[in-house]
């Protein structure tokens, strides 16, 4: 499932104009070159690769990830989609579970594709694989278990319902999204417990 998104994404960037690489993602003060960058990045990395990087950092993820930017980022947007296209199969991983390889895939590539206006119907099972990995995972290592620690998710497209508390509906996407710190999802969202969530992101 990852190699497909990696694939699918490649597709995607194929057929976009160069320009449009130095648009604004949905990721703070990255543009859509340096999301690709990040993708490279992390699809090359090895367990052993991230405990040093992270070292080196000293032990800040903002800064490990800064990093992994500038060293995958080509000259042009061109030279960085072939590094891309050259990891793509790759099957190496940090030391995290493999579902986060499908949370990478699919919310960078929707910080990615949304501002392009480019839309992606991913396959339902990667999508909810990477929402139960999100709420149970420490928002310390970029989850959302404390996020959503009172709310139910319900998906409005997915057989899913996750958590206890006042609930907050929308399609399975967009509950991703939101818990993944991605406000422009929340649009996309409903429910009493959405207020809460809101505020929580």
């Amino acid at each position: 499932m990852v190699h497909a998104e990696r694939a699918v994404l490649i597709g995607d960037l194929e057929r976009l104009d160069e320009g449009r690489w130095e648009e604004p993602s949905l990721c703070a003060e990255w543009t859509v070159h340096d999301v690709v960058a990040h993708l490279v990045d992390t699809a090359r990395t090895t367990r052993l690769g991230f405990l040093a990087g992270l070292a080196r950092a000293r032990f800040d993820f903002d800064r490990q990830n800064a990093r992994g930017v500038e060293r995958a980022r080509g000259a042009s947007p061109r030279e960085t989609l072939e590094r891309l296209r050259q990891a793509a199969a790759r099957t190496s991983t940090p030391p995290a579970p493999l579902d986060s390889r499908l949370v990478e895939e699919i919310v960078h590539g929707e910080d990615i594709r949304r501002p392009l206006g480019i839309v992606r119907s991913y396959p339902e099972e990667a999508v909810v694989r990477s929402l139960r990995l999100q709420v149970r995972t420490p928002a310390s290592f970029g989850g959302a278990r404390e996020i959503v620690a009172h709310t139910r998710l319900t998906a409005s497209d997915a057989d899913l319902s996750i958590g206890e508390g006042p609930e907050v509906s929308g399609p399975v996407l967009s509950l991703l999204l939101a818990v993944s710190r991605r406000r422009v999802a929340l649009d996309d969202l409903d429910g009493p417990g959405l207020a809460a969530l809101a505020g929580a992101i």
